[in-house]
């Protein structure tokens, strides 16, 4: 392993300054530029466009290839929990009708005694 030299410091130093120049020149150039806004939100429009575009050709694949897709996903997982809390209320009801059913049995059997 070779040994550092002493002006790896210097040199990382002037690396460092002539990224802040460089950087500094950068932001000076596009603050010069009045449209840059127009430019911007034309990008964040054709972005928008774009991930519209590959969202849908993504949900196309998956159909063809049937797999679903993120929004029959959440459809099901809806109808999971749907059933699931009909699944509680069953539960509960029939934890009544057995309470009761307990209640009268034993009421029958203080009375024969």
């Amino acid at each position: 392993m070779p040994a550092k030299s002493r002006d790896e410091p210097d040199i990382l130093r002037w690396l460092y300054e002539r990224g802040e120049q460089t950087v500094g020149q950068l932001l000076r150039d596009l603050a010069r530029r009045r449209s840059l806004g127009d430019e911007v939100s034309k990008m964040v429009e054709r972005a928008a466009k774009t991930k519209g575009r590959m969202d849908k050709n993504t949900e196309t694949i998956l159909h063809l290839l049937n797999l679903p897709s993120r929004a029959d996903y959440n459809k099901l997982l809806l109808k999971i929990e749907h059933l699931q809390g009909s699944v509680v209320n069953l539960n509960v009801k029939l934890d009544r009708l057995l309470a009761a059913q307990e209640r009268i049995k034993s009421q029958k059997l203080k009375v024969e005694n």
